[in-house]
């Protein structure tokens, strides 16, 4: 289940090399999931991206937190243990492998009292949560953020924080859809109308950054 883009930089090398070996490391259990999730390319974040979600969830100690797309679990895991057990987690997702690993995963690291799993298609399920979630993460299907959008922003908190995940494609986001090759030109349509949508709506205020795959981190105006 490789990623690809995950092996294709939007930085420079030297940078990217530093930020993922010399920024602190993951230890105990969690570190060794990071580590397994590496060696066997599954596609969790990156670790510029781990530092920096740790950073972030620090300074803003949410208490309900959503998360679209689980795969194994790590992001979640992460999340729980940056921002301590008080925090209550609810993530989705809809592969029946990545299910099973990760409720092992949660199971091995402690944390199914702390993390809510729920099965089946954000599509369908974003519209039974009531929410507010002061903290969602998303890293799921890319063509699907634009749909997922409006869900997401009715579950956030006034003063949440949305994190969306791949938002560059490996810089291909920015070509003529004519140079992408047609498997993928549904996504690069669709995450190109969620860049238009939360760059220049007037009802949010938002950042772009350069970890991974590129990171947007989004909140409403109220």
């Amino acid at each position: 289940m490789r990623n690809e883009m995950m092996y294709r930089p939007i930085i420079n090398e030297d940078i990217l090399h530093y930020l993922r070996t010399e920024q602190k490391q993951l230890t105990g259990k969690l570190g060794a999931l990071e580590e397994l999730a590496h060696e066997n390319g599954v596609p969790v974040i990156p670790h510029e991206t781990v530092v920096f979600l740790q950073f972030l969830l620090k300074q803003k100690q949410p208490k309900n937190v959503l998360e679209i797309g689980t795969a194994i679990g790590f992001s979640a895991s992460l999340m729980a243990e940056s921002i301590g057990k008080e925090a209550k987690i609810t993530t989705i997702d809809r592969f029946p492998v990545m299910i099973e690993k990760a409720k092992a995963n949660f199971e091995k690291l402690g944390l199914t009292d702390q993390v809510t799993l729920l099965e089946g298609d954000a599509a369908d399920l974003l519209s039974t949560l009531e929410g507010p979630y002061d903290f969602i993460f998303m890293d799921s299907a890319k063509a699907k953020y634009i749909a997922f959008l409006p869900e997401c922003l009715r579950l956030l908190a006034d003063n949440g924080v949305l994190m969306v995940d791949d938002i560059f494609q490996a810089g291909t986001v920015l070509k003529d859809i004519e140079e992408i090759p047609r498997k993928n030109r549904a996504i690069h349509r669709h995450l190109n109308e969620f860049l238009e949508e939360v760059t220049k709506s007037p009802e949010l205020t938002s950042t772009l950054l350069p970890l991974g795959d590129g990171v947007a981190l989004i909140s409403k105006n109220n």
